[in-house]
């Protein structure tokens, strides 16, 4: 039985994987005079933390920083995606009629995601999109991101606080973009469909459905995940 949806966030409702690769390097070229090619951000940064991002680069450009600095870094590069994503942050087509749709059969719906809170508010009160959402799990509320499975562990455990009906994972749907995030959900026991917006679909092999948008799934298919 269907009960929730759990989303990623950057890649699945909005389009923003590449206004995070600019503000990234935004900051490491003022700072360092280094920068991530898209490639490298796509293969090996894409899942990650702001946090494990800014570790990852320090690490293989042999770059001193301690976690304060980070914790600096991680500062100015909110600042700069706000202000990109104010221009030119989009919701991906579909999502809003999916959002609808999830509503209208009483699904509840939850974020995980490896962005900071502050970039994931902003986008979705942009939008108009934050009511949808019952729950928001973010960069700053776990200690491991995907595929670790703590972020939609610790979803379900808010979308369960203060229910007597206590949902389960298996019946939960988690919609991702990754193989991290969807390595995370199967980890924390639930179904997962995966969108093709940052990988192509053999990439995605992990997920029971693979799609190219949201909206090519109605409500029966997600319903026949969880029976």
């Amino acid at each position: 039985m269907l009960r929730a949806v759990i989303f990623d966030f950057d890649g699945v409702i909005t389009d923003s994987e590449i206004l995070h690769l600019r503000s990234f390097n935004r900051v490491l070229a003022q700072q360092y005079g280094v920068e991530i090619t898209t490639k490298a951000y796509y293969k090996d940064y894409l899942g990650l933390t702001d946090f494990e991002c800014f570790k990852l680069v320090a690490d293989e450009r042999q770059l001193a920083l301690d976690d304060q600095r980070i914790a600096n870094l991680m500062k100015q590069k909110t600042q700069i995606f706000e202000e990109l994503a104010k221009a030119e942050g989009r919701i991906i087509e579909g999502v809003r009629d999916f959002l609808k749709m999830l509503e209208q059969n009483n699904i509840l719906m939850a974020i995980c995601s490896g962005a900071v809170l502050a970039e994931i508010e902003l986008i979705l009160e942009e939008a108009r999109l934050r009511h949808f959402f019952a729950v928001i799990v973010s960069a700053e509320q776990v200690t491991k991101g995907k595929p670790d499975p703590e972020g939609f562990l610790l979803a379900l455990e808010k979308l369960n606080h203060e229910r007597h009906d206590l949902i389960s994972g298996e019946q939960c749907i988690v919609i991702e973009d990754s193989h991290w995030g969807l390595e995370a959900a199967k980890a924390a026991g639930m179904h997962t469909i995966a969108v093709t917006n940052s990988y192509d679909a053999d990439q995605l092999t992990q997920a029971e459905k693979i799609v190219a948008r949201l909206s090519e799934l109605g409500i029966g298919d997600l319903q026949q995940l969880c029976t």
